[in-house]
């Protein structure tokens, strides 16, 4: 990734005012997909602009095209801050600050002389929703004064193109200080808000929709949160990113249209805590933790856009992270140990748990091309020549293990270390570390203890009982993939399964992966049919990409030739405009030359023409698998030529879904 400095003379310190930035050729590609997509790219290049004076208490800072600005302002003394879209509130006027020892540094506060301005221009690699992330902003660093206590600090801002990030620095020396939350997000009236609380599964919930005037006092979102704003003018989210060494961030309403931040220490002891860990351990964790020296917050993000597709692209969350470490990540994300792909999983669809059934199920994996085998805890009856013989069959079948363990056993640096050099010289590839279902700071900092642990043992890790994720994968690239999601290990009778699989895509999976285990075709499904399943894997995004299904069911299934062509990461994401919260979900992605077009759709059967625009030039051999009308769990397959000018007509059942893989022909000279 290359840098560029380049100085740029004053601007007013009220208005950022520059002309647009370069744009990358991934948005010069997508072009002829204009009407599809709203995110824009750009080239690599830092330009830091000289600090700047200012004489009003008002400081605005626009993102790179303008359509986001981010105002900061002094309200009675009181810091305050709001976020428009194209000239509209997204985050009305609200508090912000930070406490430090019991003391509210946001409140009685003075400005500083000047305010610091840059603008970042730059991509890297990435996997998941694109294969290049767009990292492109303008910011401020703005000096705040808390005037009793003396306290100098600052806030920084970057406001991107598709939302905003601002966090807190105050300075310290070496004795511990407690700090604590003091910002809102107040939400326009008359918008829609999608949550779910922390106590019944910790960041395992069922998405419930309010308008926000129903929000009451008292309620807890664990974020995102995500917003669709009154009038048709957009839609938002709001999260964190960057969340090392601190807290986990809550959201708790004030029955006023806000949600203020609290955190992991203040939310609500989620349940499965106190069953796994007890009363004693969970009163232990309510203790807010200090810290000794700076205290720097996680970034605090309000993605923003007009439509849902510029929150599915949304980079803000892991632009915030620092890159990988080279030392531990020669090739960054593309380190060669570092291997995304499908998985089997005996769990939730029968299977027998001895070694002889692990061994195959790998078998079955190799014959789908399904590159990982995740095992669960009862390969720990194993004795280390069972184990080594496992492993090296799996690898003749081109399958890679991972392996379960309780975070309980985790905890003690010693006994980790232990594990997992006891993996890595077994030849395992990845770690699957479970029942976190707290975000205190001490719990926070022990996700990154096993993710530097395992990169120097060259394991890959997938946290359950997780909370969301914060773009931690981005600096730490062996990190493939979490739950903090309700998955298909949970049952949803009637239509639960189809409103909540097409609301994830725009609530939960805004924030990162997220390991659903998505695919079944027995009851556990419910109303939702075989197509509908498919097509959850094409939807859902996750690097790891853990099949519920018992591998002889896929292989069974008419669709299998579907079902293994799909990829675990992807080039390019669309959301397309007809996706509605809780009502349909429709992506058109690309791997490679070949797309899929996949769709979920909820309670209300529908009949959809959809425009293919998307295609590159050339014919395409279509793969379709749509829903029978007549049985759920059954699919009419159809194999046909299709291209970018034509129309396609999908008929969907209640619950129901469809995929379609679209592999461009070979050109044959005239």
């Amino acid at each position: 990734m290359t840098r560029t400095k380049i100085g740029l003379s004053a601007n007013s310190a009220k208005v950022v005012s520059q002309p647009p930035l370069p744009k990358h050729p991934r948005e010069n590609m997508a072009m002829r997909r204009r009407k599809f997509l709203g995110l824009a790219a750009s080239s690599s290049a830092l330009l830091c602009l000289p600090s700047q004076s200012f004489g009003s208490d008002d400081i605005k800072v626009a993102s790179p095209s303008g359509n986001v600005q981010f105002s900061f302002s002094l309200d009675d003394s009181r810091l305050s801050y709001a976020v428009t879209l194209n000239g509209h509130p997204v985050i009305e006027t609200s508090p912000m600050g930070i406490i430090v020892d019991d003391v509210d540094l946001g409140r009685g506060v003075e400005l500083g002389g000047e305010v610091r301005r840059e603008r970042v221009n730059e991509t890297y690699p990435w996997r998941g929703v694109h294969s290049t992330a767009i990292n492109r902003y303008r910011a401020a660093g703005i000096s705040v004064t808390h005037t009793k206590s003396n306290t100098r600090y600052t806030v920084e801002v970057r406001v991107f193109d598709d939302g905003v990030a601002f966090r807190y620095v105050v300075p310290g020396g070496p004795q511990p200080r407690t700090p604590g939350a003091s910002t809102a997000f107040v939400i326009p009236a008359g918008s829609t808000v999608w949550y779910h609380g922390f106590f019944a599964g910790f960041y395992e919930g069922m998405y419930q929709a309010k308008d926000i005037s129903d929000v009451r006092t008292g309620e807890w979102s664990a974020p995102p949160l995500t917003i669709k704003l009154p009038n048709n003018l957009g839609y938002a989210a709001i999260t964190e990113g960057g969340l090392l060494d601190y807290a986990g961030m809550g959201l708790e309403a004030d029955g006023r249209r806000a949600f203020w931040e609290r955190l992991g220490n203040d939310e609500p002891v989620s349940y499965p805590y106190l069953l796994r860990y007890g009363a004693k351990e969970a009163k232990r964790l309510k203790v807010p933790a200090s810290i000794v020296g700076t205290i720097t917050t996680p970034w605090r993000v309000v993605m923003a856009g007009s439509d849902l597709n510029a929150l599915v692209n949304c980079d803000i969350i892991t632009n915030v992270c620092p890159p990988p470490d080279a030392a531990l990540f020669p090739q960054g994300i593309r380190t060669d140990w570092i291997k995304p792909g499908r998985a089997v999983w005996m769990y939730l669809d029968g299977g027998e748990r001895t070694l002889d059934g692990e061994k195959e199920f790998s078998r079955m994996a190799g014959q789908l091309g399904f590159e990982h085998n995740v095992v669960e805890g009862f390969w720990t009856k194993w004795s280390d020549s069972e184990l080594r013989d496992f492993v090296a069959y799996s690898n003749q079948q081109n399958v890679k293990i991972w392996l379960w363990k309780s975070r309980k056993d985790m905890d003690d640096p010693a006994a980790r270390l232990k594990f997992l050099q006891y993996c890595h010289d077994a030849g395992v590839a990845g770690v699957k570390i479970d029942f976190f279902d707290n975000e205190a700071k001490a719990v926070d900092e022990l996700y990154l203890a096993i993710l530097k642990d395992a990169a120097e043992n060259k394991l890959m890790v997938n946290f359950h009982g997780a909370n969301k994720p914060t773009g931690e994968m981005r600096t730490w690239p062996n990190g493939l993939t979490r739950e903090g999601i309700e998955g298909l290990e949970y049952s949803r009778g009637g239509q639960g399964w189809a409103i909540y699989n097409t609301t994830l895509p725009f609530t939960r999976f805004l924030a990162g992966p997220a390991d659903y285990t998505p695919v079944l075709f027995g009851p556990r499904r419910h109303a939702t049919s075989w197509p509908h399943q498919i097509a959850t894997a094409a939807v859902f995004t996750s690097a790891l990409l853990t099949y519920g299904a018992h591998p002889k069911s896929i292989l069974e299934n008419p669709a299998v030739n579907m079902i293994k062509s799909i990829p675990s990461t992807w080039d390019e994401t669309i959301a397309l405009p007809m996706c509605e919260i809780g009502a349909i979900a429709a992506f058109a992605r690309r791997s490679g030359r070949d797309w899929f077009l996949a769709v979920l759709n909820g309670p209300v059967a529908r009949e959809i023409e959809f425009d293919l625009s998307f295609l590159g030039d050339g014919k395409y051999q279509a793969l379709l698998v749509r829903d029978k009308q007549d049985d759920p769990a059954a699919v009419d397959l159809e194999n046909t030529v299709l291209s970018k000018k034509d129309t396609l007509r999908v008929v969907l059942r209640s619950s129901g879904g469809f995929i379609g893989r679209f592999s461009p022909l070979a050109f044959t000279p005239p």
